[in-house]
């Protein structure tokens, strides 16, 4: 996956990978909650 001219986005490999996005998707999922539960 391209975005702009020079910058390519790739996923990373191997268990640092795995961790990195759980450890994102965990992060993601409480903000969303906090923040939704702050506006309603």
């Amino acid at each position: 996956m391209r975005i702009g001219r020079n910058l390519e986005v790739r996923p990373l490999g191997g268990w640092v990978g795995c961790l990195g996005m759980i450890l994102f998707s965990v992060v993601v999922s409480i903000v969303l909650t906090v923040v939704l539960n702050l506006i309603f």
